[in-house]
C-alpha cells in the first residue's frame, strides 16, 4: 500500500514513521511511504503556497495551486505519460485523497478499515488558517478531522491515519487477530469493495440567520487568489466589500457545513 504526504514540513516525518509498527511495515515493503515538500509545486521563485483570504479576515490560508499540481503529479507518476489536462484527474477507485481540516468528517475505525481496503491514501495537510475551499470541494474525496480541537497544522494528524491504517493492513501485526478485538474494531474481516460514497449537498438552509439561535461548531469556507480558479469562482459576497453580509453568508454556510460534516454537533448544541 501507498502513502503519499503533502506538507509544507516534510521534515516533520522523519521521526513519527520510523518507530513501530509502520517502520517494520515500511521495511518489510508493505508499505510505501513517499512525503512531498508542497513548495516544490510551486512557481514562483519565493515558492509561495499561502495568501490572504477573499473577504478579510485573521492569518493566512493555503492556496489551491499548489495542492492541486502536487496530487496531479503524485497520480501522474503513478500512471502512464504526463498530466496535461485543464480539469484535475480524478483519483482511481482504489486512491484516496484525505485533506485533513478541523472542519472535516470524524476519523473513525470504520474510516481507517475503508482506507485499508484501498491502494494508495494522499494525505493533504493543512496549515495556517485554512485551506482554499476548492481543495476540499474539488480535489479531496474525503475531508477529515480527527478530534474536536485544532491542531497548529495536518502532519500529526497525517502521521495517526497512517499508523491506524497500517495496523489493519494483512501481516502488519504479530496476531494477526489482534485489530479486530481492539477499540472500536467491528470485528469482523475488511469488505473486499470500497464503499466510498459522494458526500450529499447540504440541503436547503433552513437554519435561518439567528432565529435558531445555533452556532456553528465548524469554520466557514475558505477562499483566496486566484479568484477564478479552473473555472470555480470565488463566490461573489466575498468580493463586494460588504463585512455584514460577508459574516452573514459565512455563518451560514458553516452551518450548512456542520450539519453535513457533522450533524451530531448540532444536535448537541440543541441539548
Amino acid at each position: 500500500m501507498k502513502f503519499d504526504v503533502v506538507t509544507i514540513f516534510p521534515e516533520f516525518f522523519a521521526g513519527p514513521l520510523h518507530y513501530g509498527i509502520v517502520r517494520r511495515a515500511r521495511e518489510s515493503g508493505l508499505i510505501d511511504i513517499r512525503v512531498h515538500d508542497l513548495r516544490q509545486f510551486t512557481h514562483d521563485r519565493h515558492k509561495t503556497v499561502d495568501d490572504r483570504p477573499f473577504g478579510g479576515g485573521e492569518g493566512m490560508i493555503l492556496k489551491p495551486e499548489p495542492m492541486f499540481k502536487a496530487v496531479e503529479t503524485i497520480l501522474a507518476d503513478s500512471t502512464t505519460g504526463k498530466l496535461d489536462r485543464a480539469d484535475t484527474q480524478r483519483p482511481p477507485e482504489d486512491t484516496a485523497v484525505v485533506l485533513l481540516s478541523a472542519s472535516g468528517q470524524m476519523f473513525v475505525q470504520e474510516t481507517a478499515e475503508r482506507f485499508a481496503r484501498l491502494a494508495r491514501v494522499i494525505l493533504l495537510c493543512g496549515r495556517y488558517e485554512g485551506v482554499d475551499e476548492r481543495v476540499a470541494e474539488h480535489l479531496a474525496t474525503d475531508e477529515i478531522s480527527i478530534g474536536d480541537f485544532v491542531l497548529s497544522g495536518g502532519e500529526l494528524a497525517a502521521a495517526l491515519v497512517i499508523d491506524a491504517v497500517t495496523r489493519l493492513l494483512p501481516g502488519a501485526l504479530g496476531n494477526e487477530t489482534s485489530s479486530l478485538h481492539e477499540s472500536f474494531s467491528r470485528d469482523q474481516n475488511l469488505a473486499p469493495a470500497d464503499e466510498r460514497r459522494p458526500i450529499e449537498s447540504a440541503p436547503e438552509n433552513r437554519l435561518g440567520d439567528g432565529a435558531s439561535g445555533l452556532q456553528a461548531p465548524l469554520d466557514h469556507p475558505h477562499y483566496t487568489r486566484p479568484a477564478d480558479f479552473r473555472g470555480w469562482k470565488v463566490p461573489e459576497v466575498l468580493m463586494n466589500g460588504n463585512h455584514e453580509e460577508i459574516r452573514r453568508w459565512r455563518r451560514r454556510l458553516a452551518l450548512e457545513k456542520t450539519r453535513r460534516n457533522r450533524p451530531d454537533l448540532l444536535s448537541r448544541t440543541n441539548q
